[in-house]
């Protein structure tokens, strides 16, 4: 039987392209959503996520998670609500702990687990993103938390911070016509778009079962945003 593997968000742009590679990988994916094929559910709401749990839960043990699943917004600090923080703070932040929480039973009893965060390179500050940049980074807080918590149990926990992954939420906020966002992307030591298959691919590799001695830590999957201009 295929090892299965939880991923929230899964039914569209980094999430599909993480679904797509786990298939090819051998894995049976398990996909959260509030929309497409899978279990659908809010998940910024504890009790939906609690009952898309159950459901998944059903199918076997599920030892590997990818807490994908996240929502942006902006807004200048003077601006910042506080029903689009606490939003953000549900879908971005919460959904991981209690996503994660319940399948800490199947980890231990198997002695492995994994579990990759999807945060961002927001989480190094970006302009307009205070409630963005804020659950981005509590999401690289959760994953050394866990990483200190859990490795006794053979179970790992490592966050992939995309920067600019051509996707529908991506450029929605970030117009690719924008000079401000050309520019950005002209910066850039890699000088393209990163693709989703790009962070399914660094989700790989932190999913597999030799991948042991990796826990902690944060894959800046960026082209190099994440460097800024130091000299080549």
């Amino acid at each position: 039987m295929a090892d299965r593997v939880l991923v929230t968000g899964g039914a569209g742009g980094i999430g599909s392209a993480i679904v797509e590679r786990l298939t090819k990988d051998g894995y049976e994916p398990v996909v959260m959503d509030l929309h497409g094929d899978g279990i659908n559910a809010d998940l910024s709401d504890v009790a939906g996520i609690r009952r898309a749990l159950e459901i998944a839960l059903k199918g076997g043990p599920i030892e590997r998670v990818v807490n994908n699943v996240g929502d942006t917004n902006a807004a200048m600090l003077e601006d910042v609500d506080e029903a689009g923080l606490n939003a953000l703070w549900a879908i971005n932040v919460k959904s991981a702990v209690f996503v994660t929480q319940a399948l800490l039973p199947s980890m231990k009893a198997r002695g492995m687990g994994r579990i990759v965060n999807i945060s961002s390179v927001a989480a190094l500050g970006k302009v307009e993103k205070t409630a963005y940049s804020a659950t981005k980074a509590a999401l690289l807080g959760l994953t050394r938390t866990w990483a200190l918590e859990l490795g006794q149990y053979g179970i790992t926990a490592n966050a992939i911070a995309p920067g600019a992954i051509r996707t529908p939420m991506f450029e929605a906020a970030n117009p690719i016509d924008n000079p401000t966002v050309q520019a950005a992307l002209a910066s850039l030591p890699i000088q393209r778009m990163g693709e989703p298959g790009d962070i399914a691919n660094t989700v790989s590799y932190l999913l597999d079962e030799r991948t042991s001695y990796v826990t902690g830590q944060t894959h800046m999957v960026c082209g190099g945003y994440s460097i800024g201009k130091a000299p080549m």
